[in-house]
This record gives C-alpha cells, sequence and structure tokens, in this order.
C-alpha cells in the first residue's frame, strides 16, 4: 500500500521541476529544435523545449491527449496556459502493534476455567469414579373390560343402564402407580428407604439420603420409577432402576401386584353399585306397582263394577238388541199396512210396540250420559276416565318392574364375574448390564449448560464494558 504513494510524491515532485535531469540529446550539446536559428521561444515558454510537464507525462507515462491552442491575434496578451489538476494525497496510519494479553483476557481465561472446565472435570471424575451402576427393568399393562355378553343383553339394550363404562380405568390407574399409596404399601414390602440410602455414602448424588420423609421417597420415587401411558390404546409402560437388578425386577413386580388389587377394588366398587342401584329401582318399581294396583282395586270395591268396560259392553249389547227388535218391528208394521185395511187392530198394536222399543232405546242411551251407577255418584264417562287413568298407571308400572328385574339380574349376572382385568403384556425383565446413570449425555449437558452459562455471562460483560 505505500509504493503508489510514493510514486504519487515523487509525481509531485517532477511536476515541481526540481529533480528534472537533462535528456541525452542535452547532455550531447545539441539544443532543441525551438533554439536554433536564435529564434526567441514565445511568451509563456521556457527554453528548452515546451511546456513543464504534467502529471503522467513527468512520471513517464505518455501525456493524455489535450486540444491545440489556437495562436493569439497580433497586438493581444496571450492565455495563460491551464493550471494542472491537484494530486489527492492519502493519508495512512501507522501499523497497529502487535496484540498483547492484557488484564481482562486473563480473567476471561480465568472465569472458563473457573466456571466450566473445572465443573466439567468434576462431573466427569464423579459419573465415571465414583457414581454406582443402575439397572434397569420393564414392564408393560393395561386395563381390559369383559367385551362377552350375557343372555340378558338381548332384553331391549337393558345393559346399557347397568353397566359401567372402563374408559378411564387407565387413567386412575396411571395416578395411583405415582401416588404416596403405592410408595408406603412397596416401602413397607421391599423396605425402599433402606434399599435406596444404602449406597449414600458410595453415590450422594443418585442415592437417597438415610433420615428421608415420606415426601421425599415420594420425590425419589418419580425418579426411579417412569411411567408412560398413551391415551389412545389404554397402554402403560414403566421402567423401574434401581442399584441391583433383582431389585429392579422386584419393585416392578410389585408395582403390578398393587395395580391388579387395585383393579380388582375397582371391580368391586363397580358391583356394589350396580348391586345397590338395581335393587334401589326394583323396590321403587315393586311399590310403584302395589300402589297402582291397590288404587285399583279401590275402585272397584267403591263402584261394584269389576271392569267399567265390560260393564257398558253388556249394556250396549241391551241396545243394540232393541234396535233390531225396533227394527223388525217397523218391518211387520209395513207389510201389515200394505195387506189390511186402516183400521185393523193390529195396525194400532204395531204402532205401540214401535213407539215402546223407540222409549226404551232413549232412555238406555241416556242411561249412559246421566244415570248414576249404582252405589256411586258418578255417572259412566266419568268412572270410565277414572279407569283409564288407573289401568294405565297400572300398566306403566308393570313395564317399569319388568325393566328394573331385569336390571338387577344383568347386575347380579354382572357381579358373578369379573368384569375388568389387569392384563400384562410385558411381564417385569432382570436387566444384565447396567445402563443408567446415563454418563455421556449427563457429561455432554452439564458442558452444554455451562458452556452457554459463561458464553452469556462474557458477552454481558463486554457490552457493558462497549457502553462506558
Amino acid at each position: 500500500m505505500a509504493k503508489p504513494v510514493e510514486t504519487d510524491k515523487k509525481a509531485m515532485i517532477k511536476q515541481g521541476g526540481s529533480d528534472k535531469k537533462p535528456g541525452p540529446q542535452q547532455q550531447a550539446g545539441q539544443k532543441p529544435a525551438g533554439a536554433q536559428g536564435g529564434a526567441k521561444p514565445p511568451p509563456g515558454k521556457k527554453p528548452g523545449g515546451g511546456t513543464p510537464p504534467h502529471g503522467n507525462q513527468a512520471a513517464g507515462n505518455p501525456a493524455p491527449h489535450q486540444p491545440k491552442r489556437q495562436p493569439s491575434p497580433p497586438g493581444q496578451r496571450p492565455s495563460p496556459p491551464p493550471k494542472a489538476p491537484p494530486v489527492k494525497v492519502v493519508e495512512i496510519r501507522p501499523k497497529a502493534p502487535p496484540a498483547q494479553m492484557k488484564r481482562r483476557h486473563w480473567g476471561l481465561i480465568a472465569s472458563f476455567v473457573t466456571i466450566v472446565l473445572m465443573p466439567v472435570l468434576v462431573a466427569g471424575w464423579y459419573l465415571y469414579f465414583v457414581s454406582v451402576d443402575q439397572y434397569a427393568s420393564a414392564a408393560g399393562f393395561t386395563v381390559r373390560k369383559e367385551e362377552a355378553g350375557s343372555a340378558t343383553d338381548l332384553m331391549g339394550g337393558l345393559a346399557q343402564f347397568a353397566g359401567v363404562g372402563s374408559s378411564g380405568d387407565a387413567d386412575v390407574l396411571y395416578e395411583f402407580i405415582q401416588s404416596q399409596e403405592i410408595v408406603e404399601k412397596i416401602d413397607v414390602t421391599l423396605d425402599l428407604r433402606g434399599t435406596f440410602s444404602a449406597y449414600w455414602d458410595a453415590d450422594p448424588v443418585f442415592a437417597l439420603w438415610p433420615d428421608a420423609s415420606i415426601e421425599d421417597l415420594v420425590w425419589y420415587w418419580s425418579r426411579i420409577v417412569l411411567v408412560s401411558y398413551d391415551q389412545s390404546t389404554g397402554l402403560i409402560n414403566l421402567q423401574v432402576r434401581a442399584f441391583s437388578p433383582e431389585m429392579a425386577q422386584r419393585i416392578g413386580q410389585e408395582i403390578v401386584r398393587e395395580s391388579q388389587i387395585r383393579v380388582n377394588e375397582l371391580n368391586a366398587a363397580a358391583r356394589a353399585d350396580m348391586m345397590g342401584y338395581a335393587q334401589a329401582d326394583l323396590a321403587d318399581a315393586i311399590e310403584r306397582l302395589k300402589s297402582a294396583r291397590e288404587e285399583l282395586t279401590e275402585f272397584r270395591v267403591r263402584t261394584r263394577i269389576v271392569d267399567p268396560v265390560a260393564d257398558i259392553q253388556g249394556r250396549m249389547g241391551v241396545l243394540n238388541t232393541l234396535q233390531q227388535q225396533l227394527a223388525q218391528t217397523l218391518i211387520d208394521y209395513d207389510i201389515l199396512r200394505e195387506s189390511s185395511s186402516p183400521g185393523d187392530p193390529r195396525i194400532v198394536q204395531e204402532l205401540r210396540r214401535i213407539e215402546v222399543i223407540r222409549a226404551r232405546i232413549e232412555d238406555e242411551r241416556e242411561s249412559f250420559a246421566v244415570a248414576k251407577v249404582v252405589g256411586g255418584e258418578a255417572d259412566y264417562p266419568t268412572l270410565l276416565a277414572e279407569f283409564e287413568g288407573l289401568t294405565v298407571d297400572r300398566e306403566f308400572a308393570e313395564e317399569t318392574y319388568r325393566a328394573a328385574l331385569a336390571a338387577f339380574d344383568i347386575a347380579r349376572d354382572n357381579a358373578s364375574r369379573q368384569s375388568r382385568y389387569l392384563a400384562t403384556y410385558i411381564r417385569p425383565t432382570i436387566a444384565e448390564s447396567a445402563e443408567y446413570p446415563k454418563r455421556e449425555i449427563i457429561l455432554g449437558l452439564v458442558v452444554l449448560f455451562l458452556l452457554m452459562g459463561w458464553s452469556i455471562m462474557a458477552l454481558v460483560y463486554y457490552s457493558l464494558r462497549d457502553r462506558r
């Protein structure tokens, strides 16, 4: 970068004429062409030929093309020659000195060693030389409901009123495995506190402290027992970790056993609820049927009519008979009138019979509407409406009783067998090699988070320093 500037400086000196050297012709004593014959140079020109060189011509480069000057007319002063363009001078800063370690650089290195490097070394040393190996046992199960229906399920779909769905049983079991109740039960059976606190002196990071409370044990339980639940299929997968493969398998077996007990308890509760509801519904249906029948019996005693419908049908039979007799009498009267004289006493007798039959028909019809029933205070329409209401109540009570009895039979049938059961599709396994702790993953996460934290602190420090 310094060479072009030096060339520009030399060009500036040559334009001033201080460093101009004579050419080869001038060194040999020859005169320039303008100086031969004693001719004077024109005004504005120097002896030796031409105007002083400008720009690139002084540096040895060919001069750029310039327009030819016109000669001045006689008696006028010639115009001055054009000025050379100014030369741009570029200033160059001195070179930066070599970088040197400063106090802040040493502080940044020290912070990296303190915050990142040393904790990573300590974590790696603990994971690979101090931590105790852990073994994992896997298990899988789900809650199933009996799908085969009994013969009573075909009775009008009444089973849906007595059955209880089991879609939420897997959800209940998922929460139960993570609850304090199962931790307390398995602790009594396997002594979880003693088992996991025995490694406290050798591995305080992954072991349980000796004086742990039940809340601490529940928290530690979430570290050693991992539960995954798929709501779409109802499958529950377990992964149990312990410091020995046998203990991991035993804990998995105890979880499966306690889960089976809880499913059986849910079965018993469901059966008890079904039987209780079915018995209550059956008792209500029986009481309703008894009440309906008692009211119907009281009606019959009060009206002295066993069946008003049958009684009315009997009265209607009398009315129909009278209608037939009237029709026959009218026919006989017409025949007699055509075959005898007007004063025949038989015609008078037939007319009298016709009037009597018509009067009887009118009396029978009137008795249906306004006549009081023997032993009662109501007429036939009122008694018939009351009887119809009592009959409908009795029929409804009978249908309710039949439905309640069928539901009770279904509930008793379901209570006699187990409708829900725990289906174990993966029995608790026993490990042959230690899989935990995941030393590479844990160490990588430690390096990642420590490096991120140190980088953020360094960026914050330099941003605050630049603002000063």
